[in-house]
């Protein structure tokens, strides 16, 4: 579909002066050359080699006066060091706190399935809560019924056969893991329904970001990647318990278009596409609306391990035995053969920026509710506003470039609970460096009340540590700074207006006052320790990546690479409930 792109001054001036900067002498590319011609015909090569070379360690750090000054351009880079005069020289092993409660803490293997990211559901069964926190083949159920006396109720884990998910065990048939979900109450089934994706996966071996080993210069591990078995889709499952005993499969689907049958695929063997990406936006209802690339065609993003570039699908979900697809959107340039609409993208050739969806559509308010409209995050592709109210036609109305932010997620999520009250969106992508080796992730407030003009009018406030803490920057603190999520719309409760929590690596939890839109503050805060005895040293940096919020509760919980923490605080999120909820999670609440 075509999709309506606005022309806004701002949009136009950015695209200019990032062609500039990529095109620059000092911006140092590396030169293509016949050995890193990429014979796959799903591999960008649109525009000329234009890959950002290493920042020069003279043009950022501390200036004078205290502050970070970033670098502006860096290529992907997430496995060295970058170490500036001022940085500490060990990681940091105390904590900071403002106007927040530790109510309780839980270190170890068992609360961090994952040391750099995981997902989050609560259920209710028999007048007791469940968290579910897990990543793949690491899987935990807690009991959190009593926030102060968290127990273990399942585990779930590959450790056995060394990770390798071709191989089945106890827990998981070969092939088969926990992927993002969604889990909602579906009346019909007067029962939890689960919606669990199915994706590539990120961590690799066949390709690396480095030039001569990337997507484009190792064509042999482009084709290994393809010929991986796996389902790509998602998977639908019936909850009547917490533990996976408790769950009944409903339906497998294939979000591959190759396939004949989307409902009856082979997950032992390769299917094309990305699968459905991160948490499936679901409540329970009709729609559903999944990012995905549903072939190889959709090809279009410069990432040098990525090989999809992700539009949006929206499915009937009337019988969870039996989704059906309603219809498929993407921007123009995301797919081979859209060369002309790609190579206006001053990203074009850079060999860096995600482009594409990393999560799914993000909605104030349900199509089944009256709902009209929808957000979309794609990374270099900028902010797009969708039409959903028919969700078989998905259409665009607006759209907004934002300012480049090479490397890094440049765009990523987006909060919308704020909308309906305020007209404001909060749009941010996250850091992939540690020492902040990249550009700064701004969290943008977005003006959407004319949802075909969009337009930034602000931004929060960036975090700064106390002073006790003896530097002035989270840049010197080490590891990765910058904004993660604001959780998800699975949060039980109903999302208390004007506040917003991101989990923002090594500066913790920030909670920002957006009452007052035109004057958002930081209001509250938790940074952790850096690390605690089981956390190896290479996750040293990847600190707070996650905050999860029982708002019907008051308690947030906060996730971390060495445990999990238990936050309350009463003049953000209230009085909190320690002990039993007064009424079970069934639904999203919006």
């Amino acid at each position: 579909m075509r999709s309506l792109r606005t022309t806004a001054a701002l949009a136009t001036a950015v695209a200019v002066a990032t062609v500039a900067t990529l095109l620059a002498p000092g911006a140092t590319a590396t030169t293509a050359s016949p050995t890193t011609t990429a014979k796959d015909p799903h591999i960008p090569d649109v525009c000329e080699d234009r890959r950002p070379g290493p920042a020069d360690p003279g043009a950022y750090g501390v200036q004078l006066d205290g502050t970070f000054r970033h670098p502006a351009l860096t290529p992907v880079d997430e496995e060295h060091e970058h170490s500036f005069p001022g940085r500490n020289e060990n990681y940091d092993t105390r904590s900071y706190i403002k106007n927040m409660k530790v109510e309780a803490a839980y270190e170890g293997a068992d609360f961090t399935p994952d040391f750099f990211h995981t997902w989050q559901n609560v259920v209710d069964f028999d007048g007791r809560r469940y968290l579910f926190q897990y990543d793949r083949s690491e899987g935990r159920v807690y009991d959190i019924t009593d926030v102060k006396k968290v127990s273990v109720v399942e585990k779930m884990s590959r450790s056995d056969v060394g990770g390798d998910e071709t191989k089945a065990n106890a827990s998981w048939a070969a092939n088969d893991y926990w992927g993002a979900s969604t889990i909602q109450w579906n009346k019909k089934l007067g029962a939890y329904v689960m919606v669990q994706s199915f994706e590539d996966k990120r961590q690799i071996s066949e390709l690396t970001d480095e030039p001569g080993h990337d997507k484009y210069g190792n064509p042999a591990g482009v084709e290994k990647l393809r010929g991986k078995p796996g389902l790509k889709g998602f998977k639908v499952f019936r909850l009547d318990g917490p533990r996976k005993k408790d769950w009944e499969l409903l339906s497998t689907v294939s979000t591959d278009s190759t396939q004949r049958d989307p409902l009856s695929s082979d997950p032992n063997t390769a299917q094309q596409g990305s699968g459905s990406l991160d948490v499936p936006y679901w409540t329970g209802e009709k729609y559903m609306f999944i990012a995905t690339a549903p072939n190889d065609t959709y090809s279009g993003t410069e990432y040098p391990t990525n090989l999809h570039s992700a539009g949006y699908q929206s499915w009937d979900m009337s019988d969870p035995a039996h989704p059906k697809l309603l219809d498929t959107w993407h921007l123009p340039g995301q797919r081979t053969g859209e060369d002309a609409a790609y190579r206006t993208n001053p990203r074009c050739g850079n060999r860096t920026s995600w482009m594409g969806a990393r999560m799914p559509l993000f909605i104030p308010k349900p199509v089944e509710q009256g709902g009209r409209y929808a957000f979309a995050a794609m990374g270099g592709y900028g902010l797009t506003v969708l039409d959903i109210s028919d969700p078989a036609d998905m259409k665009s109305v607006g759209h907004l470039d934002l300012p480049p932010s090479v490397s890094g997620t440049e765009g990523d999520n987006i909060d919308v609970s704020q909308y309906e009250r305020t007209g404001l969106i909060y749009y941010s992508g996250y850091p992939l460096t540690e020492d902040c080796y990249e550009p700064y992730k701004d969290v943008y407030q977005i003006d959407a009340k004319d949802p075909k003009h969009p337009r930034v009018v602000g931004t929060l406030p960036r975090p700064t540590p106390p002073k006790a803490a003896g530097f002035q920057d989270f840049c010197q603190r080490r590891g990765s700074f910058g904004p993660k999520r604001t959780g998800y719309y699975t949060n039980p409760g109903q999302h208390d207006a004007g506040v917003l929590g991101y989990g923002f690596y090594n500066a913790g939890v920030q909670f920002f006052d957006v009452k007052n839109p035109a004057r958002p503050e930081i209001e509250a805060y938790f940074v952790p320790k850096a690390y605690g005895p089981e956390t190896p040293d290479y996750a040293y940096g990847n600190q707070t990546h996650g905050v999860y919020v029982e708002w019907d509760r008051n308690i947030a919980w906060v996730l971390t690479n060495h445990g999990i923490y238990a936050l309350s605080s009463q003049k953000v999120l209230g009085q909190p409930r320690l002990t039993r909820p007064e009424k079970p999670f069934r639904n999203s609440e919006f």
